[in-house]
């Protein structure tokens, strides 16, 4: 992978400080046993550092990318990490958007913030992914904008369907871990309830 990548210290922090079990309802309107809050790694120091380095290491296999971003609030940390990290190291010339859960009522009215522009190559960030209704909105609306998504790269994919839903829209699809990773077993497409 690349420097300051450590996977087995990103797992210990999500096992410690992301990971709660008990009844939650998820983004996707899902009911889960667990819930992994990645804010809680992503918007630490340590965690920021381990997940920007982690994302770098995953586009270092896509240099046409030249924008991340993705879906307030679970992209921006990520994206803030990474671009940080772009900026000391390989990539100074990697920009971040923001996309917003609906336009804005005031100002420009922009739906995505950020220095973005037709034709650009990008990659969807997000912390979790369970179905990737989060990162399949984000990626409607830089399409929309002229973008070309050469990939979606998330903190931790449930494996509750999210690869498939990627898959379909032929979005290649990575992660650095699974909730296998963190010792939980997760509900399946078909086990959900909701």
């Amino acid at each position: 992978m690349t420097d300051g990548w450590d996977r087995e210290r990103l797992v210990a922090l999500l096992k410690r400080d992301a990971l709660k079990l008990g009844t939650f309802t998820l983004a996707s309107g899902r009911t889960s046993h667990y819930y992994v809050d990645g804010r809680r790694v992503t918007l630490s120091a340590e965690g920021a550092a381990l997940v920007g380095s982690g994302v770098l290491g995953l586009l270092a296999e896509e240099p046409e990318v030249a924008a991340v971003g993705g879906l307030t609030m679970g992209a921006d940390p990520i994206v803030g990490a990474t671009l940080a990290l772009a900026g000391l190291g390989t990539r100074p010339g990697l920009r971040g958007f923001l996309v917003r859960k609906e336009a804005k009522g005031h100002g420009t009215g922009n739906l995505v913030e950020g220095p973005l522009e037709p034709g650009m190559t990008v990659a969807i960030l997000d912390d979790v992914a369970t179905t990737g209704g989060s990162s399949l909105k984000a990626v409607e609306a830089v399409e929309a904008m002229g973008c070309r998504v050469a990939r979606v790269v998330v903190l931790l994919d449930r494996l509750e369907g999210a690869a498939a839903a990627f898959a379909d829209r032929g979005l290649e699809f990575r992660s650095l871990l699974t909730i296998r990773d963190l010792g939980v077993e997760p509900l399946g497409p078909a086990a959900a309830s909701s």
